[in-house]
């Protein structure tokens, strides 16, 4: 499977993406607003790409969408979706190599993968959390039009802390129209 868009292919996790994934997850900024800790080791990281690769993504459960940079051939970063038992519901989350940001390639793969998600599976709301301090991904969120649903006051323990969360929300025919 893969979504082609200008600069970016969207596909499956391949084994030799394992040692990628894990340098851009042991960044400490990257990784900073993340469930897991830097440095993300190499063991690890050939782990969760085996479970990635032997997951689906047209069945409930996660699917995780590599993102590679279409000129270089390089992966640069993640999707995540969270498809529910119902098929028609799915959560969204995402990670892109330090070097990536700020350069429209989060947005420009989160599209893609809410396009198919929509367009071809159907979905009728796609839903996304991210930590308040996170402005980057919220602000990735409202670009692509999902609505802020609400603010959990310190709803998440991570790495010692409590911290707060923002959940945000996008329908089918928001987007369908957009």
């Amino acid at each position: 499977m893969l979504i082609a868009t200008e600069r970016l292919v969207v596909r499956r996790f391949r084994p030799a993406d394992a040692p990628v994934l894990a340098a851009y997850r042991s960044d400490p900024e990257v990784a900073r607003f993340q469930s897991w800790d830097a440095p993300f080791p190499l063991l690890r990281a050939e782990t969760a790409v085996a479970n990635f690769i032997a997951s689906d993504p047209d069945r409930a459960g996660w699917f995780q969408y590599a993102i590679e940079h279409a000129k270089d051939r390089v992966l640069i970063g993640d999707v995540a979706v969270r498809l529910h038992d119902n098929l028609k519901q799915a959560e969204i989350g995402f990670t892109l190599a330090a070097a990536y940001q700020k350069r429209g390639y989060a947005t420009e793969a989160v599209s893609a993968v809410l396009d198919r998600l929509f367009r071809v599976q159907g979905l009728h709301k796609v839903g996304g959390e991210c930590d308040a301090r996170n402005k980057a991904s919220a602000g990735l969120f409202e670009r692509l039009g999902f609505t802020r649903e609400g603010f959990l006051r310190q709803q998440t323990l991570i790495k010692g802390e409590w911290t707060d969360d923002l959940i945000y929300g996008l329908l089918s025919e928001e987007w369908i129209r957009s």
